[in-house]
This record gives structure tokens, sequence and C-alpha cells, in this order.
């Protein structure tokens, strides 16, 4: 017997479906990403495209909640062919991305979810930076958790600290989507093919471990979400918020990736174990050790 997946995608459901899922679990998924170069050898959308199939995969783990549509379009973006850039990378200020996040979550709200994951796929730094702030705003403003994360920072325990077109990128689009990866166009590539690394390093195996670690920990997150108390919430939104200053004040001190090179480096990784395990004052003792 052929088993149907589940589906979770706004735009794919019904009515009824669509109240189904959310009296199940008032949770909803934004996938972010932008389009931009990958190497010759991934498809140009990889980034909202792992962003919304990791999202489908944890709503259909856990049973509820629903995907909202990926959104294409967001902070940085490298000077190549293919690629969109709608706010430069280094920009303090931002007029496009953070409104239209907060827009969303109003109206999340106001359609009764009562937890949102925005997750980003697209790793600029400053991206990163407005995702995690927004959330962390939109959490005191609305009452609700709203988590804004990378989908790396989910995984840095098992060794996914993040990439561009590297091999963890390339293995997370390998594994979630076969035919959007061209392993062999490498050879083309004068600089993600410049030495063996990726090609030899990257395979849909090593995808697949990534993509189950961050969707089991998403499916354990927004279970639990909705029904934190207030005072986890506000523990909460005070750990993301020390993540944001150390990010900021490393930029504005030494340089734009300061605090993330500090991750690796001081193997500052268990993020998505703390945050699944609550361990809200943990996360805060991190973000201290980033600076």
């Amino acid at each position: 017997m052929t088993i149907v997946p589940q589906e979770v995608c706004w735009e794919r459901l019904l009515p009824q479906e669509f109240r189904v899922r959310m009296e199940s679990l008032p949770v909803v998924f934004l996938p972010l990403g932008t389009v931009e170069w990958h190497g010759e050898h991934n498809a140009l959308g990889l980034d909202s495209i792992k962003a919304h199939s990791l999202c489908i995969q944890a709503a259909q783990r856990v049973g509820g909640g629903v995907v909202h549509p990926p959104l294409y379009g967001g902070m940085g973006g490298l000077n190549k062919p293919a690629t969109v850039v709608m706010e430069p990378e280094l920009a303090w200020e931002n007029y496009l991305l953070r409104p239209w996040l907060e827009q969303l979550c109003y109206e999340f709200y106001r359609q009764g979810f009562r937890a949102i994951v925005m997750l980003t796929g697209h790793y600029g730094h400053n991206q990163q930076i407005v995702v995690r702030e927004t959330a962390v705003r939109m959490t005191e403003r609305l009452q609700i958790p709203v988590l804004g994360t990378p989908e790396y920072w989910l995984a840095h325990d098992i060794g996914y600290l993040g990439d561009h077109a590297g091999i963890g990128e390339t293995s997370l689009l390998w594994h979630l989507h076969p035919d959007l990866v061209k392993i062999e166009r490498l050879k083309q590539d004068p600089e993600y093919g410049a030495t063996p690394d990726i090609e030899e390093g990257s395979s849909p195996e090593l995808g697949q471990k990534y993509a189950q670690c961050i969707t089991e920990r998403l499916a354990c997150l927004v279970r639990a979400m909705p029904k934190w108390t207030e005072e986890t919430r506000e523990a909460f939104a005070h750990s993301e918020r020390a993540l944001v200053q150390a990010q900021v004040k490393g930029w504005r001190n030494n340089s734009a990736w300061a605090a993330w090179q500090n991750i690796g480096r001081k193997n500052l990784t268990q993020y998505g174990r703390l945050l699944v395990e609550e361990e809200f004052a943990s996360i805060e003792a991190l973000a201290k050790e980033l600076l």
C-alpha cells in the first residue's frame, strides 16, 4: 500500500483541511531564502527550497500546523549571475524584509496561530540578524513565541556549521531534491570546484543526517511552543535577544562575521539542543561567549 504524505502547504489545503491542521496544532512555518548563485552544481533557489522542504517535513512529522509559501528575497547576495539582491549585505538599516516579516506575523496571529517559526535558508549575516531580531520583537508584541533562525543553527552539534554552496548546503539539497544537484558540474566551476572538497565531501546521506536532526528538533519545538507559559516565553525571548546583541556587537566592534566565526572556534555548538530542552539561561550564557 502506498502511503501518501500529509498535505501541509497552506496554498494547497482546502479550507476544511486548513481548519483541521490549525485545530490540531496552531503553528505556522514561514520558510525564507532568496535566489542566489550557489555554484554550477546547485539550483539557484537552494535557500528557500531547502527551508521550505524542511518545514514541510517538520509539519508532517508533528501531524499539525501549516507551512506558508516560501519567501524569496532577503538581505545580501553574492555579486554573481542570476542573483537578486533586495538589500545590501552590509546595510545597517532594513526597509523591506523586516516590515514584510512583521506584517506576516500580525496576519498569522490574526488567523489564530499561537506559535510561529521563521526558518531562513539564506545565511547572509544581516539576514540572520534581521530574522532573529524581528522574531524577538514579535514575540514581545504578540505575546506568542516566534522563532527566527537559520536551519543550520539547529544542527551545529552534529557538524553543520553553515556554508554557501559547500558540503552542508549541497548535501541538504541533494537529499531533499536530488534532481536539483548536478555534482559533476563542479568540474566546470573554477571557484567551487577549485578543490575536490565539495565533490568528495557532499552526499545525500549527509544531507539526510542534517535534515533528520533539524526536522526532529523543529517538531519538538512546535509541539511545545503554543503551550509555553508567560515565564517560559519571556525567558526564550531574552535568550534570543542576547544572541542578536552578540551578533550586532561583534559586527560593530570587529567584523560582520565575528560572532559566527566563534561558534566553531570556541565549540559553542549546543544551541539546537538547548533550545529544544528549553535551557534558555544556557543559551544566554552561550551568547556571551560569542563575543
